[in-house]
């Protein structure tokens, strides 16, 4: 069968791709190599909890805000079980034993925080007022601007502006400067790299609206397949992409090698995987050696080893907020990681089940942790790694609960079970290099050479996903529809969102 467009990867960015296309008419075909779909959307199920393993809350999803009207126009927003945070304290920034609440809504946010930092008013004030201006100049659809519409770089100003040094030139406070950095590990903070638009984008959704998915976010994944076929496309999973295949000139790919033996040729094709995965599997001198060096040599986000607890029933209360755990006082836990004092924090939360408003039935727990700990075992598969491996993470299990019940010690006798993921298990159930977490580690002082555009040097071959550009359910969907918009022009994209 020949297709319009298969995309290679079911991740968020491949799954709205296929989506969108599909809805416009394209024979569109998704390949995913695991047996779930989602990416970084995939959950898995212990003793009845459902467990997110990559997705655990989005910002901008009241009515009339961004990624509201992306999954009205996706037909999902209605479908999708979703709880809002507590309003006044959607996350909590835990500094040396000093707890911080972050709030919703941009007045609500200053005024929340105002009684720890009463001379810091007007501090707080600009900081909410420049994440609004970033986030209309970037992903404006009222009014959209040409560079914004024909540019994976829309404003470059926005770019090369250091996140914690913008934040140090409001205020000399240093507390206050850790608090309106709290967040950071969202996008895998480096204090001395991170932009400030990464930043203001991920912070000013969240302070918009925060919200949880109920019963978890594996349905955003379900819903978006389900629209997919709807409009006649079609998902194979447990179909590996060992290759791209091009005609004699190299500069077009006419199909693909894979683990079950399908071609899958096809007018256009997507990568959903990482650039630089992609471009490993294509034998052309038409990518030039320097792009392939380039795309080789990015720095990576750091991974996470994570804690999934089963609860006693009853016995530990649901906590409508997320709570950032910080040892030192400074938050930018890449300045710190050292393994031997290991965890230096951690971000946990109760998932939201459609079973309780009121007691929890499990907590999931993340924490860094770099790849090369995992060294040893980087050539092994999931379930069959060894006792040591498996002596490893529970020692650490045992530490990361030993700080986690400091704070919450009624935990600690509420622990039915638990179990655990490293970079290893995220790397083998995601397919990110080295189990990065967010892709390509953006800095501000390369732009231009940590953005990748979605255009490659084959006419056909497109990309897509968190490491473009931005990462995260808004920032990956973004990214999404200025791929599409190669096939179907981004005014006509943004009129129909914003008609729903």
């Amino acid at each position: 069968m020949m297709y319009d467009v298969v995309i290679v990867g079911s991740g968020l960015g491949g799954l709205v791709c296929g989506s969108i296309l599909s809805k416009e008419g394209y024979k569109v075909c998704i390949v995913e190599q695991h047996y779930q779909i989602g990416g970084c959307l995939q959950t898995f199920k212990r003793e009845g909890c459902v467990f997110d393993t990559g997705m655990h809350y989005v910002g901008s999803f009241d009515k009339g805000q961004l990624l509201n009207q992306l999954f009205t126009y996706f037909n999902i927003a209605d479908k999708l079980k979703v709880k809002q945070l507590d309003q006044n304290a959607f996350d909590i920034i835990s500094i040396h034993g000093e707890e911080y609440p972050l709030a919703q809504g941009h007045d609500n946010f200053i005024e929340q925080l105002k009684p720890f930092f009463p001379a810091e008013e007007k501090a707080l004030i600009n900081y909410v007022a420049k994440l609004k201006e970033i986030q209309t100049i970037l992903y404006d659809f009222i009014n959209p601007n040409d560079h914004v519409l024909t540019s994976v770089m829309p404003d470059l100003k926005y770019y090369d502006i250091n996140a914690l040094g913008y934040i140090s030139s409001l205020t000399s406070n240093t507390r206050l400067q850790n608090v309106l950095s709290g967040l950071n590990s969202l996008y895998s903070g480096h204090p001395d790299k991170s932009p400030l638009y990464v930043h203001a984008v991920i912070n000013n959704s969240l302070i918009e609206g925060a919200w949880r998915f109920v019963d978890g976010g594996d349905q955003i994944g379900f819903l978006l397949a389900s629209e997919i076929e709807k409009h006649g496309g079609s998902i194979i999973k447990k179909c590996k992409v060992e290759q791209f295949l091009t005609n004699k000139a190299g500069d077009t790919i006419v199909g693909l090698k894979t683990s079950i033996g399908e071609s899958f040729p096809a007018k256009y094709y997507i990568s959903d995987i990482n650039p630089t995965s992609t471009i490993n599997m294509i034998d052309t001198p038409v990518i030039r050696k320097g792009y392939r060096l380039r795309l080789n040599s990015m720095e990576l986000t750091v991974s996470v080893f994570s804690l999934y607890i089963v609860l006693k029933e009853n016995t530990f209360p649901y906590m409508n907020h997320n709570y950032y755990h910080n040892n030192p006082d400074d938050v930018w836990g890449m300045r710190y990681y050292s393994k031997i004092k290991w965890p230096g924090g951690y971000m946990l939360y109760t998932p939201a089940t459609s079973k309780s408003d009121v007691y929890a039935d499990s907590v999931i727990v993340m924490t860094y942790m770099f790849y090369e700990e995992l060294k040893k075992w980087e050539n092994t598969s999931v379930g069959n790694r060894g006792d040591d491996y498996k002596s490893f993470m529970d020692e650490k299990a045992e530490l990361l609960i030993a700080e986690i019940t400091k704070r919450f010690p009624a935990l600690k006798n509420a622990i039915k079970s638990y179990y655990t993921s490293s970079p290893l298990t995220y790397r083998d159930y995601t397919g990110t290099i080295n189990g990065s977490i967010y892709g390509i580690l953006k800095d501000y002082q390369h732009p231009l050479n940590t953005i990748i555009s979605q255009r490659t040097r084959l006419s056909n071959l497109l990309f897509t996903g968190q490491n473009l550009n931005l990462h995260g359910v808004l920032g990956v969907t973004m990214t999404a529809l200025q791929t599409c918009g190669h096939f179907l022009g981004l005014n006509y994209l943004f009129n129909k969102v914003n008609n729903g």
